[in-house]
């Protein structure tokens, strides 16, 4: 995996953090070995029929939260997997633009960030799926059919399909950082759309995860400084946004001032 420079400041409370270079940015996602297998050799997501298309699939560009949702990758049968995917970043914004923050995520008002970060807390995560997580994040987010109820569209807009939750992010150790992590629904109806024509590339780093795994167990002080080293973690940036997206996504706010060190 490559690495890249880390950024000096603590980061905001929202933010996307992510492996990206000058053309491409890095998501992840677990799948069962039959999807994984196939996608990779055909470099298309889909090339498996075992691959859903009228499933949510949850994509993330954090690597530590990928790790903390698949339990680097013994947590789930049926996705002991984990695909690098690697998306434009026109792409990767056009999906942005097409989704709504999840109701439970949104913050209006001082009382509202209380009462939200609190059902924050902890990420409820639904039975697992081989093609990706139907039902992943806070609680009360199901399936692509009752995205209407769940989810709030931007004034103006019509009611997009793409879903946005923003997670507690997690070290590699899978501590919980005061911090959000952005988490990105892909329903059914676009599913085949992206699978088929928005992926440049994909990679299997399964092996980088259980070699991470291994050698946090056997050298729990280790640095990170050596896991970028060894080439197990990659340092992210702030992936840039246009601002008005970013006020779209609920980036911009300052942190609840009752929020604790452990991220609510």
């Amino acid at each position: 995996m490559e690495s890249t420079t880390a950024p000096a400041s603590p980061p905001p409370y929202r933010e996307i953090r992510a492996l990206f270079d000058d053309e491409t940015i890095t998501v992840y996602q677990a799948y069962s070995g039959t999807i994984a297998s196939a996608a990779v050799a055909a470099q298309r997501l889909n090339a498996s029929a075992a691959f859903s298309t009228t499933r949510m699939t949850w994509i993330k560009p954090s690597w530590a939260w990928m790790l903390y949702r698949a339990g680097y990758s013994h947590k789930d049968k049926g996705q002991e997997r984990i695909l690098a995917l690697r998306m434009k970043h026109a792409d990767f914004l056009s999906l942005l633009e097409k989704g709504v923050v999840a109701r439970n995520h949104q913050h209006n008002s001082r009382r509202r960030r209380r009462s939200t970060d609190e059902a924050e807390t902890e990420t409820k995560v639904g039975a697992p799926g081989g093609d990706g997580d139907a039902r992943e994040g806070a609680a009360g987010v199901g399936t692509a059919e009752d995205s209407q109820s769940l989810q709030v569209p931007r004034e103006g807009s019509m009611l997009p399909q793409v879903r946005i939750q923003w997670d507690p992010e997690r070290t590699v150790r899978l501590e919980k950082l005061g911090h959000r992590s952005i988490q990105i629904g892909v329903p059914g109806g676009l599913s085949a759309h992206w699978a088929e024509n928005l992926i440049v590339s994909i990679e299997d780093v399964t092996q980088a995860a259980r070699d991470l795994k291994k050698l946090l167990d056997e050298r729990p002080n280790v640095s990170d400084d050596e896991l970028v080293r060894l080439g197990l973690v990659p340092v992210e940036r702030p992936f840039p946004v246009p601002e008005e997206l970013q006020r779209a996504l609920g980036m911009i706010l300052p942190p609840p001032s009752d929020l604790d060190a452990g991220g609510g």
